[in-house]
């Protein structure tokens, strides 16, 4: 098992721009982190920076105490990390079978027993294998999207939005999925615009307001907190 540690992480989509300002985290197995905040506080762009999908302008990630090479998403697959963004996360034109190998790409062996692995973990991909991805429901791409990023067996999962867009009941749904999967000993974070409902399945509640990390500790707590209820939750007071 791993943990990832995250120090003065700065950077954006431009080489001189920064969205994120200087954020420190170190996201343990078990933990379930939910990154909340106003829209435009640097929330997505912070998982590319850490997924190696944006080039950070400063900073140092490590995993295990490992330096990881920055803006190198392929090496940060290999070295542990698993991604999933909030679109674009299945090939609509592929079945279900197709997308699990396609997540197994750099695999150098022991493919079919990972895709094995993810039916079992997933049995309702197994009924539909052979369908296109794209004719799945909302919840079941979220849930192909979670198995294709864990092909590679990764320690560290990221998570950008998975509930959007879904029911009430698939949202449940897949929090739930994502809480067993800390449970299993994944070190996961997690950003979230459904932040009431998410901190009621994460273990950690981190506030980013600006680029700039404001809070971070107990999911319970920040539920607790009026005043992170009315500025992030869209709530009143918790009596």
């Amino acid at each position: 098992m791993s943990s990832i540690q995250i120090k003065e992480l700065r950077g954006g989509y431009a080489t001189a721009e920064e969205i994120v300002k200087g954020v420190d985290l170190n996201i343990a197995p078990r933990d379930l982190a939910i990154i909340i905040g106003p829209n435009g506080a640097g929330k997505s762009t912070l998982l590319k920076l850490v997924a190696g999908l944006l080039k950070p302008k400063n900073g140092l990630i490590s995993l295990d105490e490992k330096p990881m090479a920055l803006g190198d998403a392929q090496l940060a697959c290999r070295n542990g990390l698993g991604f999933v963004p909030q679109e674009k996360n299945v090939f609509g034109s592929l079945t279900v079978l197709e997308n699990l190998e396609m997540g197994g790409y750099l695999l150098k062996s022991g493919l079919q027993q990972r895709i094995e692995e993810q039916l079992q973990r997933f049995p309702l991909l197994k009924k539909r294998l052979k369908d296109k991805a794209g004719s799945l429901s909302g919840g079941q791409r979220q849930v192909l999207a979670v198995a294709i990023a864990l092909m590679t067996n990764p320690t560290v999962l990221l998570l950008d939005e998975p509930t959007a867009g879904l029911s009430p009941a698939a949202a449940d749904e897949i929090l739930g999925m994502v809480k067993g999967l800390a449970e299993d000993g994944l070190a996961i974070l997690m950003v979230e615009q459904n932040a009431l409902l998410a901190l009621e399945y994460g273990t950690r509640g981190i506030v980013l307001v600006a680029g700039k990390k404001i809070r971070d500790e107990s999911a319970s707590s920040l539920l607790q907190d009026d005043e992170i209820r009315s500025l992030f939750l869209g709530g009143g007071k918790k009596h």
